[in-house]
C-alpha cells in the first residue's frame, strides 16, 4: 500500500512539473512564465519528494524530505519574484493583455530608460553591419 501511495505521488509530481514546463513554453511574457515555473515546479518537486520519503519510510528520510520540501517552498517563490522583478526593471516587454501594472508606481521611468538604452544599443550594432 505504501508503495502505491508513493508511486501515485511521484507520478502526480512529474505530471505537474510537465504541465508547468508546457506552461513555460506557452505563456506570453517573462512574468507569467516565471509564475508557471515557480508554482508548478514547487508543487511537483514537493510531491515527488513526499513520494520518495513515503517509499523509503524511515523517520530519518522523512525528516530530510520535510526539510527539502520546506526549502523548496521558501526559495522557489523568492527566486521567481527576483527573476520577474529583474525582467521588469530591465524593460522586458509585458503581454499586451496585462491590465494591472503595480510596479509602474515604483519604477515609473526606469522601464522607459532601460528600453531606450536597449534600443540605442541595437541601433548602434545595426549601424555597424
Amino acid at each position: 500500500m505504501r508503495a502505491v501511495v508513493a508511486a501515485v505521488l511521484m507520478f502526480a509530481g512529474v505530471l505537474v512539473m510537465l504541465i508547468a514546463g508546457i506552461g513555460v513554453l506557452r505563456m506570453p511574457d517573462t512574468l507569467t512564465r516565471s509564475s508557471a515555473a515557480t508554482k508548478g515546479t514547487g508543487l511537483g518537486a514537493g510531491m515527488i519528494l513526499l513520494g520518495v520519503g513515503i517509499a523509503i519510510g524511515t523517520p530519518n528520510a522523512l525528516i530530510k524530505v520535510a526539510l527539502a520540501i520546506a526549502l523548496q517552498i521558501a526559495s522557489a517563490p523568492l527566486a521567481g519574484h527576483l527573476i520577474g522583478r529583474a525582467a521588469y526593471r530591465s524593460g522586458a516587454p509585458l503581454w499586451e493583455g496585462t491590465v494591472i501594472d503595480d510596479y509602474r508606481r515604483f519604477y515609473p521611468y526606469e522601464r522607459q530608460r532601460m528600453a531606450w538604452h536597449r534600443d540605442a544599443a541595437e541601433g548602434a550594432s545595426s549601424d555597424r553591419g
